[in-house]
């Protein structure tokens, strides 16, 4: 699970309720008046049902009429991807590599057959297929490098989608608030005295506030989450195809590891060796 997306996501929407219904009384002009005032019935001044259904239903209109069907229904499964903790673990790949290595060094890369029907990941699978069966090295290298593209370029496509709703829906709460200024302009009674104006201005007001919420709240950190989901898979990927290319050409498997930890943090490599030692 997800965890830092969820307690973000619910301590900024705690931290916006509680700043709705808390006064925070200081200065000179709050002589006489509590230090802190709570007014749980201030949360209705930010409900306007007509706001909602403006800001969400535009939103998802534009969003939909923006993308395929094909990017539309893979919504579920960016929720999916991104609130699982991360499954991919760069020294799971690097510790199979050097298996994989060791092996190709003492029975040839026929060997590695058999460790490749064992392989659940299939890219990684692919690789190994295409070192087995002798193919040229540009040749893999190409194959696999364009595999990393393409994949990078559909997960670049998942997270645009949210962007776009990021930037449509502060834009219809700013047409949310123009309809209600024109809506609080034709009703206005210059007779009146104007006394509902500040009522008026507020409703006007929300659908701004509805916008900013669903983007910076929602829409953003899902993107963000997305990129950095697909920029995790690229470098096991990357750490696979320059494993891969090794073997291939029959490098020795210390040399390969000290090679492949270059990919992580100095931190993670530490804790890798100190795990090695132990065993």
């Amino acid at each position: 699970m997800n965890i830092t997306y969820i307690i973000g996501v619910v301590a900024a929407l705690l931290v916006f309720l509680l700043g709705c219904v808390l006064g925070i009384n200081i200065g000179p002009k709050a002589a006489g008046l509590d230090p802190i005032t709570f007014t749980p019935t201030n949360l209705w001044n930010f409900f306007d049902a007509a706001s909602i259904f403006i800001v969400i239903g535009c939103t998802f209109a534009i969003v939909v009429a923006s993308f395929p069907a094909s990017t539309l229904s893979s919504i579920p499964k960016h929720f999916g991807v991104m609130l699982n903790a991360a499954k991919f673990d760069p020294m799971k790949y690097i510790d199979q590599l050097v298996e994989l290595a060791q092996t190709a060094r003492k029975n040839g890369l026929l060997a590695l057959e058999g460790k490749a029907n064992e392989q659940e990941d299939p890219f990684f699978k692919m690789a190994i297929m295409l070192i087995v069966d002798a193919n040229d090295p540009d040749k893999v290298r190409a194959i696999l490098e364009n595999d990393i593209e393409c994949m990078s370029a559909r997960h670049e496509d998942a997270a645009s989608l949210y962007d776009k709703a990021s930037s449509v829906a502060p834009a219809f709460g700013m047409v949310g608030t123009l309809v209600g200024l024109i809506n609080m302009l034709a009703g206005m009674d210059p007779t009146s005295g104007g006394s509902n104006l500040g009522k008026d201005m507020g409703t006007a007001l929300i659908t701004t506030l509805y916008g900013c919420i669903l983007a910076h709240m929602l829409f953003g950190p899902i993107a963000n989450n997305l990129r950095i989901r697909d920029s995790e898979e690229v470098l096991c990927k990357q750490i696979i195809v320059e494993g891969i290319m090794s073997i291939q050409s029959g490098e020795n498997p210390k040399a390969l590891r000290e090679k492949l930890l270059t990919y992580i943090p100095q931190g993670k490599r530490e804790e890798s060796g100190k795990s090695g030692g132990g065993e």
